[in-house]
């Protein structure tokens, strides 16, 4: 088997897939996400979402150019879907989001709130000319020409597909967050306090009732960004 596939009793615990259905699973082609937080295009078609019934289907529908991610059209099976992405079918709407299980699920959503996707900063850097090079999470690098006032923990809103920033929230005291990962993962709390290490040790932020590092908390406006419950 080539390197486009793994086996099924490796495949990442956030895959909501059966683990010896087959031996196989193909692996997301490289893109900005890690692969426990993003699928392939042409499974979740075929196994999430349920619009294609078989891979070659999957291929199919993808090749009618009606499918899109962020906006863009996408004809590749493995190409990944991963959190917070936005998938496109026709005219359905579908959002990549952890369910409480820290599974991935990939919920339904307006047309409206399609043309949106909150990204969180994961680092920016200066790069030749003095232009800032903000990251962010899902692999999008967005150039400045002035260093912005976006920190390392903290979210932006992008429109799609022309990826212009329309909102900016802080990590912060009394900001919304979403757990993707430990123990409360696919929970919405309000940050009552962030506290940043001067050592090795991985920063921390406290909730009402618990605490966790920082880097599972992701700064969302409020909690209706994050479509948990899936559509009747």
């Amino acid at each position: 088997m080539s390197s486009s596939h793994i086996k099924r009793l490796m495949m990442p615990r956030s895959w909501p897939l059966p683990r010896k259905s087959n031996i196989w699973v193909q692996k997301p082609d490289p893109c900005g996400h890690s692969m426990d937080k993003c699928m392939p295009m042409a499974i979740i078609l075929r196994d999430v979402i349920g619009i294609a019934h078989s891979r070659r289907e999957a291929k199919k529908i993808l090749q009618t150019r009606n499918v899109c991610v962020d906006g863009q059209i996408e004809t590749g099976a493995g190409r990944g879907v991963g959190l917070m992405d936005v998938l496109t079918v026709g005219d359905q709407h579908f959002r990549g989001v952890l369910d409480k299980n820290g599974k991935l699920r990939y919920n339904e959503i307006s047309a409206k709130a399609a043309g949106s996707k909150t990204c969180r900063v994961s680092g920016k850097t200066t790069i030749k000319g003095g232009i800032t090079q903000l990251h962010l999470h899902d692999g999008r690098n967005l150039l400045f020409d002035e260093n912005p006032e976006y920190k390392s923990g903290d979210s932006v809103v992008i429109s799609l597909p022309d990826q212009k920033i329309t909102a900016h929230h802080k990590f912060e005291e009394g900001a919304t967050a979403y757990l993707i990962g430990g123990s409360h993962i696919g929970e919405v709390a309000t940050v009552r306090s962030h506290e940043i290490k001067r050592s090795s040790k991985a920063n921390e932020v406290q909730f009402d009732e618990f605490g966790t590092i920082s880097d599972y908390a992701f700064i969302i406006g409020d909690a209706k960004d994050i479509p948990l419950e899936v559509k009747a």
